[in-house]
């Protein structure tokens, strides 16, 4: 949401397609394996669970969620925009409901149901669940749509001869209807239609068949129109996308040993964004995915000519999606360039505020709670802990603070404890809070002030302004030599990772197995990274951690990224 806020200053109405995929509200953690790499490891300690992110939510909490950010992806949506919202059984009927809130139930396009898996599964008690739903709305009545089509291939029986010479597949087809209609000239022949049909081309069209050959005739004399199959649009697609196999232009599910599939737990398929991104955005025009993940979106449309923008608060979404876009940039790059259709290699990476709070939302609140050193209170649902004698709630941390975010603690305040504490003790302040938030609404203190009628006292420690100089995580550590032509990486410590596996520097026998990517960037600037050196291994590989360093080199800065996704920038001298 803090993403999208800053992009509304120069992005404002400017977005030609969403398309997000959101939380369902699953009740679902969904958790990533760290594992180091290689395929010998000796260590004692060689893998753990990561939470990615937690999809558990109470409905007010997540239909406030979704809401906030509709309004603003509204904004952000052009005239001639549309949105699609992905979603499941779980929560489309109230976000069917948001939608025409936010976008007006008249702009509604489409309710898309995909068969998101190929068969269903037995269950004793109800249908297996086989579908997700895709909402689709317009800014305006004026949106930009292309049809799409189904290639049925050689599936089609009727393209089954074979033209001598091109080797071109074509059927040959009844072009007469049902009705009443005069005679018409095919060549040298004037042919009455047969009783109750007529021609449904013109005489013009067939000279212009009869010239170029897209004429035949059967042998009882009647004449067929010759079609070609590569020149078969296909059936157009409707709302319900059903074809599961693996066809360019088809929508499948990914099946395990996929070559996109990336192991994030809800990637979806590159072929549902290729039939979206084609029907809904102009060449050249720009894609945005505020729920990004593994990147889909993204990579579909740099391979598809289209502009693109994306947001995620997992860092390891950032750090997934970053590799993929890399390799399609390679692959897209080796290409002949298309002049007419050129395609957008090239992106930058940005973060908004203090990203070590926001990196990993299921871990955050664990963060702060250790950065501010608060006390446990144990079997209290509604603060976080003790600082002193201030009773600590730590806010939404994917969000500014709301007024609503207030009701947890007016819904549990201790009324009778207040009551009693007020006529003993009439001029004291009967308890101290302090809301700890990552940007709020105006006047919140005095909104809390105003909605317990007792003599408490209130403060707000805006984590973003007031303690920018927290230290939410150890930081790594590297030594990085250089030499005249060779740039080495020794050793390389990232603290917060070697904590999860328990490991000591002594124990690290290469630091290699602990590291995601390698980026060095030979002329910085001071201010942006631009790498020139990318080295990404495959998934049991390690990094070369030894580079040549170019003539024209200057400033060098390099950047480690941890299996965690965390990364450490330092400079070369």
């Amino acid at each position: 949401i803090q993403v999208m806020s800053h992009l509304l200053k120069e992005y404002r109405g400017k977005v030609d397609l969403i398309y997000i995929d959101p939380p369902f509200d699953s009740k679902a953690d969904y958790k990533k394996e760290i594992k180091l790499r290689g395929k010998k490891i000796e260590n004692d300690h060689t893998s753990f669970e990561e939470k990615q992110y937690t999809d558990i939510w109470t409905n007010d909490e997540y239909l406030q969620f979704m809401y906030e950010r509709l309004i603003l992806l509204r904004e952000i949506l052009s005239d001639k925009g549309t949105i699609y919202l992905h979603c499941d059984w779980h929560k489309d009927h109230v976000l069917r409901c948001l939608l025409d809130e936010v976008f007006g139930a008249e702009h509604f396009v489409n309710e898309i149901t995909w068969k998101k898996v190929t068969s269903a599964k037995a269950q004793s008690k109800a249908f297996s669940n086989t579908k997700d739903s895709i909402l689709v709305y317009a800014k305006s009545n004026d949106f930009y749509f292309e049809g799409q089509y189904i290639f049925v291939g050689d599936e089609d029986k009727n393209y089954k001869l074979i033209e001598e010479g091109t080797g071109r597949k074509y059927g040959s087809f009844d072009f007469t209807q049902a009705g009443q209609g005069p005679a018409r000239k095919f060549g040298d022949q004037i042919l009455e239609p047969p009783p109750g049909k007529h021609w449904i081309w013109g005489q013009e069209k067939i000279d212009e068949g009869m010239a170029n050959g897209r004429i035949i005739f059967t042998k009882n004399g009647l004449p067929r129109v010759k079609r070609y199959l590569d020149e078969k649009q296909g059936n157009y697609v409707g709302d319900l996308w059903s074809d599961v196999t693996w066809d360019d232009n088809e929508v499948a599910p990914i099946s395990a040993n996929a070559k996109e599939r990336l192991d994030y737990p809800t990637q979806k398929p590159e072929s549902l964004l290729m039939r979206i991104i084609n029907a809904s955005c102009p060449m050249g025009g720009v894609v945005f995915d505020c729920f990004m993940g593994s990147g889909t979106t993204q990579a579909v449309a740099m391979k598809l000519g289209r502009r693109f923008i994306g947001a995620d608060i997992n860092l390891g979404a950032i750090q997934t999606t970053t590799k993929r876009l890399i390799n399609v940039a390679a692959e897209l790059n080796q290409e002949l360039p298309d002049r007419e259709h050129p395609k957008y290699t090239g992106f930058s990476v940005y973060n908004v505020n203090n990203y070590d709070v926001f990196r990993n939302p299921v871990e955050a609140k664990d963060l702060l709670v250790q950065a501010l050193e608060l006390d446990p209170l144990p079997g209290n649902t509604v603060y976080d802990g003790l600082d002193e004698d201030w009773y600590v709630k730590i806010m939404p941390v994917n969000r500014i603070a709301t007024r609503q975010d207030l009701n947890e603690i007016e819904a549990n305040f201790p009324i009778k404890e207040a009551e009693k504490f007020k006529l003993e003790h009439p001029n004291k302040v009967f308890q101290k809070i302090r809301l700890v938030c990552m940007g709020h609404e105006p006047a919140l203190d005095a909104e809390l002030k105003k909605m317990i009628p007792y003599n408490i006292e209130v403060e707000i420690l805006d984590i973003l302004r007031d303690k920018s100089d927290l230290r939410f995580k150890r930081d790594a550590e590297a030594k990085i030599r250089r030499t005249k032509k060779k740039l080495v990486i020794e050793k390389f410590y990232p603290m917060n990772l070697m904590e999860k596996l328990s490991m000591q520097k002594e124990k690290v026998k290469d630091w290699r197995e602990m590291v995601e990517s390698v980026m060095i960037d030979f002329n910085y600037d001071g201010s942006v990274f631009t790498p020139t050196v990318t080295d990404i291994p495959e998934k049991d590989e390690f990094v070369k951690g030894e580079y040549d360093i170019p003539e024209d080199a200057g400033t060098i800065r390099v950047k480690i990224t941890d299996l965690l996704s965390e990364s450490l920038e330092q400079e070369v001298s």
